[in-house]
């Protein structure tokens, strides 16, 4: 595939999500030190946590999509023949393709819901929009990872058709 979009995604999707583990790290590791030593944790750290989580976890997706390194159940690859392997590998994509589509839809409508009521943390007051937003926009990412593999199908995905044995007829 593209070298260009591997790259793209690399450094957008697998550093916002390297930055924001890396913030977790440290975070815990000063709120754990103001436990332990100044009978003091930081105050909202929990919430901070929880998006920064929503971060590493949304922002691998369209990575993790590209790279082919999602969980992949290949139980019913010893009896689809070997020439409808490219036909179900494309089938695969389009149906990840429109559910990641749907959900991010379903997530920009539950965006604009917290920007219209204000929706914000408990602790901290941080508002949920942007956060809901941001979810949207990797969503409909990963969803364009896995409708560009409906028409490209990514380097790869068939090497193990030759490894697959033949149904008899």
């Amino acid at each position: 595939m593209s070298p260009t979009l591997d790259r793209l995604l690399k450094w957008t999707c697998g550093a916002v999500s390297a930055l924001a583990l890396f913030g977790i790290m440290w975070l815990m590791l000063f709120d754990v030190i103001g436990r332990k030593y100044f009978n003091q944790s930081i105050p909202g750290a929990l919430e901070i946590t929880e998006i920064l989580m929503v971060v590493v976890i949304f922002g691998a997706l369209p990575l993790v999509s590209w790279r082919g390194e999602h969980i992949v159940f290949d139980s019913l690859d010893g009896v689809v023949p070997r020439a409808l392997k490219g036909l179900q590998h494309r089938v695969v994509h389009l149906l990840c393709a429109g559910t990641f589509a749907f959900l991010g839809l379903q997530l920009l409508k539950r965006a604009e819901r917290f920007a219209e009521y204000g929706e914000v943390t408990a602790h901290l007051g941080l508002a949920l929009a942007p956060v809901a937003w941001l979810m949207a926009a990797l969503l409909g990412a990963t969803a364009l990872v896995h409708l560009l593999f409906v028409v490209q199908l990514p380097p790869g995905a068939l090497e193990h058709v030759a490894h697959t044995p033949e149904l008899p007829e």
